[in-house]
């Protein structure tokens, strides 16, 4: 197996990865947006709401904010010692007390913890109008993604790696011309070939039979789009660590 970093910046990072198959890829991609665990709020104490929202639509609102979560401080509350009662090792609180007239964004949540706070602080949560006010407490526990969407990281999905095969340079300035990612240009009456960027749409062999463009079986470049909760690197560890740990599991089971 094979990897190229192509690119590698705060929203996302792509890599090519060679000699492997799609079920693989699938498996890492799977085990990222569904078993890895990241931090959400679960619980919600609602004081007081005199907002236009009902409390559900609040509550709904503040556990879709992404929190910053840090992995080596806290556990999953069905492996904490606390048998899921909750304490410090598996959750945190979060309180928030506003009253308007104003807006209510996501960094006007004082978290107990300040390694874990929101990614977004200028995420609105609710409008205030004079007189409204809003106080609660909200509790934070680590989930993973097959539980509720919430807890998934980010987004991951992956390619063939294209195969652009020039049968002519006839009508080039044509179909180059609607390639949307710029993997084909016509410069200087020359077509320059960028595969890295293809992304398979097909518009250029939809435009003229002289190219032809096809995704490889064994070749692909993998994206990773992080939600930030956690960084790329720690996505792809803690996915690997938890499928070691179930093949390990598997192995035990059926010896």
């Amino acid at each position: 197996m094979e990897l190229k970093l192509l690119e590698d910046n705060k929203e996302d990072i792509k890599f090519v990865i060679k000699e492997t198959n799609p079920v693989f890829l699938n498996t890492i991609r799977r085990a990222i947006i569904t078993e890895t665990p990241t931090m959400a709020i679960e619980i919600c104490k609602i004081k007081k709401n005199s907002s236009a929202l009902y409390d559900e639509v609040l509550a709904h609102r503040l556990g879709l904010i992404p929190l910053k979560t840090d992995l080596k401080s806290y556990k999953l509350s069905k492996k904490c010692k606390c048998e899921r009662k909750g304490c410090a090792l598996c959750q945190l609180s979060l309180t928030l007390k506003m009253s308007g007239p104003g807006n209510v964004y996501a960094e006007d949540l004082k978290s107990s913890d300040p390694k874990v706070k929101p990614i977004y602080p200028k995420m609105l949560i609710v409008k205030l109008l004079k007189e409204q006010e809003v106080e609660l407490e909200a509790i934070a526990v680590l989930g993973k993604g097959k539980k509720h969407v919430k807890f998934s990281p980010g987004l991951v999905y992956y390619q063939g790696y294209p195969k652009i095969k020039v049968k002519s340079e006839r009508d080039a300035k044509e179909y180059s011309g609607v390639c949307p990612t710029n993997a084909l240009k016509f410069e200087d009456n020359k077509l320059k070939v960028n595969e890295e960027k293809c992304i398979l749409c097909n518009a250029c062999v939809e435009t003229s039979p002289n190219i032809e463009v096809k995704g490889s079986d064994t070749d692909f470049i993998m994206t990773i789009e992080p939600f930030g909760q956690l960084n790329p690197k720690e996505m792809i560890s803690t996915a690997c660590d938890v499928l070691a740990r179930k093949l390990k599991k598997l192995d035990k089971a059926m010896s």
